[in-house]
């Protein structure tokens, strides 16, 4: 009895600071979103009017927020889809095929993912660049362009922003499902060999079935990341412009705090919340089945 006594007291003292901090820093934050939404509030204001679910009633009205909701719902999806099929398939490629410098090109991949979003952004930004950008200029060689192609334009900067959110994702991703594969024994696919099954049907009937519940896990904490990693493209790389072409739903809050309207932004934060909750549980339902074993 004391020796189990002990072990609990033991494990409530481990567990009670890291408790206690996730309330102080991530709940009551969190709680206090939900609240000044129903308030109107200056950014540096001690005044609060209560509106009730006001500010979420202008939201519906508010064309440059849903084309931010539409931008990152954009970004969200294409960056995911994109990601995750390069990274599959460069994962497969450098585990199953026999390539001179395996480790070499592992580092060349997850180099980005080392990089900060502030660097990746004033890299793309200096290929994008209309004047004399990498882009522009290897299009130069081989055409005479009277005018040059802005990347960064109102119809090319979500496509130029997805360019550089998947160039630092793939190489992360590619990593970790390198690993998930090597653990899959060969003989499954040695067997697979002899019934006539190609490399294709392997990586589909075989490799991702068994690597599936990985897949399912990065691809949930994934599409939660790509929402604040949209953010932090557009704010460096754009700050949302031109003219609001690739703003999304944070930069979009944040602009509106910057404003002075904090209940409103407060109120676009908690469409993002439940946005990214109810997508991870639509991601968490789809994505759901049968854990195979080998």
């Amino acid at each position: 009895m004391r020796t189990d006594k002990s072990r609990k007291r033991f494990i409530f003292l481990c567990v009670a600071p890291a408790t206690i901090l996730f309330f102080l820093f991530m709940i009551l934050p969190t709680l206090n979103v939900f609240r000044m939404s129903l308030y109107e509030r200056g950014a540096y204001s001690p005044n609060e009017t209560f509106v009730g679910l006001k500010n979420f009633q202008h939201l519906l009205r508010d064309a440059q927020f849903i084309r931010s909701m539409q931008n990152m719902i954009l970004l969200v999806v294409t960056v995911t889809l994109i990601t995750f099929a390069f990274a599959l398939v460069f994962a497969a490629i450098l585990t199953r095929e026999k390539i001179k410098g395996q480790n070499f090109f592992r580092i060349i991949f997850y180099i980005p993912n080392i990089l900060s979003v502030v660097v990746i952004s004033g890299i793309f930004s200096a290929i994008y660049k209309p004047e004399n950008g990498m882009l522009n200029s290897i299009i130069g060689l081989f055409r005479t362009m009277s005018d040059p192609i802005l990347w960064k334009g109102e119809k090319l900067v979500i496509p130029s922003i997805i360019i550089a959110m998947v160039w630092q994702a793939i190489g992360y991703y590619m990593v970790m499902y390198m690993a998930s594969m090597s653990a899959v024994p060969i003989s499954l696919y040695e067997s697979a060999n002899l019934d006539g099954a190609g490399r294709l049907t392997q990586f589909f009937q075989i490799t991702i079935p068994l690597i599936w519940t990985n897949i399912r896990t990065t691809l949930t904490f994934f599409i939660i990341s790509t929402i604040n990693m949209a953010f932090l493209f557009v704010k460096a790389m754009t700050s949302g412009g031109p003219n609001g072409a690739s703003d999304v739903a944070l930069s979009y809050m944040y602009s509106q705090k910057d404003a002075g309207l904090y209940g409103y932004s407060m109120a676009i934060g908690v469409v993002i919340f439940l946005f990214s909750f109810a997508l991870s549980a639509c991601v968490n339902k789809v994505t759901n089945r049968d854990t195979l074993e080998f």
